[in-house]
């Protein structure tokens, strides 16, 4: 059998992800579930043809680096588009559609992890799976689609940034009574150290834009292009470090450089870099899906990526009303909060090594990919098809 190099395994795989692609935008769809599939078609658990297996990249660490920067690049573009000032203005708005969405979809996802059996400790879990909207895939989408410079991206990023928060404090509780409860202080100083991170983060952002006018009106575009990816990429691996998602940290650096009069050359000059590398974060998560694991638990993936997908509908619309927003663009609200993804699969990965019983180590995290798998799809087409959904919902709730 013949074993191809690296660069030809690339040359390969950036040919079926720009054909895959080039496939969904001619049918109008989204070009995520595209590379999501193309991943799982050549990845480690991919399908025999004839007796030969497709498998052409066995593990997705040979990607995963560039993956990582497609994450850094998509929500450091997100924070670019949004106001710092804005988001201060209105953080009563933001807190009161959090508090719509966390009061509807969190209650779900326990009562749906009951229900199926599991312990009030496991469902916990699920429900921090079910209930985290994916920042990657909606920040991907509100960026093709053109949502990102309309009123309802900024409830959107404002829920997600709740989300993310809660889920990461119950994730850190829930983690101490996994372990027995003997670790709490380590626990409890974690936190601190993310927030006091975050807070840091934050000041910098707001008041540090002067400097980066002055550090980046360089005449060399190479070394400024260098530059913005090297002040992206430390400050989310600085995250990761203590605790806080690279995907926030890179959004406040975005929110940073949004301040200064360099956002038309970052545009102009990233923007294909970044659809190169979030191209290999969704290829990666096709990677890491094993069909088999997925049709193990088949029954409870569907049966939770319909009662989560309609309450997360409900729940997101409600939210955009409270936010403020009319009910078109509320319907579009509940329609981007419907993806699953990164924080679902860091907590499965983190089961399946630290869980004590079966059900944590083997049936939810093989539960979880499936979900985020699904989860994405019918996201991503939920929200191509959002304007033609909440037409047809508003002329048949409210008799316009």
């Amino acid at each position: 059998m013949v074993e191809f190099n690296l660069l030809f395994t690339a040359g390969v795989l950036l040919l079926l992800l720009a054909g895959a692609g080039a496939l969904a935008l001619r049918y109008k769809q989204s070009v995520i579930p595209a590379y999501i599939i193309v991943g799982i078609l050549i990845g480690p658990y991919a399908p025999s043809l004839g007796g030969i297996s497709l498998t052409l990249i066995d593990s997705p660490d040979i990607v995963r680096l560039l993956a990582d920067l497609g994450v850094v690049l998509l929500l450091f573009f997100v924070g670019l588009e949004l106001s710092l000032e804005q988001l201060f203005t209105n953080r009563i708005r933001f807190l009161r559609a959090g508090a719509v969405d966390i009061g509807i979809s969190l209650p779900l996802g326990i009562a749906l992890g009951l229900a199926f059996g599991f312990t009030w400790l496991e469902a916990g879990f699920i429900a921090l799976i079910v209930f985290n909207s994916s920042t990657v895939i909606i920040a991907k989408s509100l960026i093709d689609l053109g949502w990102i410079v309309d009123p309802e991206s900024q409830a959107i990023l404002g829920v997600i940034v709740i989300e993310d928060i809660l889920t990461a404090l119950g994730f850190a509780l829930l983690s101490v009574f996994l372990v027995g409860g003997t670790d709490a202080s380590t626990v409890v100083l974690s936190i601190g150290q993310s927030i006091l991170f975050l807070l840091l983060l934050l000041g910098a952002a707001y008041y540090g834009a002067g400097i980066l006018e002055r550090l980046f009106g360089v005449g060399s575009t190479e070394i400024f292009v260098i530059g913005v990816l090297g002040v992206g990429a430390i400050v989310a691996g600085a995250g990761l470090m203590v605790g806080v998602s690279e995907a926030v940290a890179a959004f406040l650096v975005g929110t940073a450089f949004g301040r200064t009069r360099h956002t038309d050359r970052i545009e102009r000059l990233i923007a294909p870099t970044r659809d190169l590398f979030a191209a290999m974060f969704f290829f990666v998560i096709g990677l890491q899906t094993n069909p088999a694991l997925l049709m193990a638990t088949l029954g409870f993936v569907l049966v939770a990526v319909v009662v989560t997908t309609s309450g997360q509908l409900v729940s997101g619309f409600f939210a955009g009303r409270a936010y403020g927003l009319d009910r078109h663009r509320s319907v579009r609200v509940g329609c981007a909060l419907a993806p699953r993804g990164e924080f679902s699969l860091v907590i499965a990965a983190f089961l399946v090594t630290a869980g004590t019983t079966s059900a944590l180590r083997e049936t939810i995290p093989a539960f979880t990919v499936g979900y985020v798998l699904l989860t994405s799809i019918i996201g991503t087409v939920l929200m191509r098809n959002a304007d033609r959904l909440s037409t047809t919902l508003i002329r048949s709730l409210f008799r316009q």
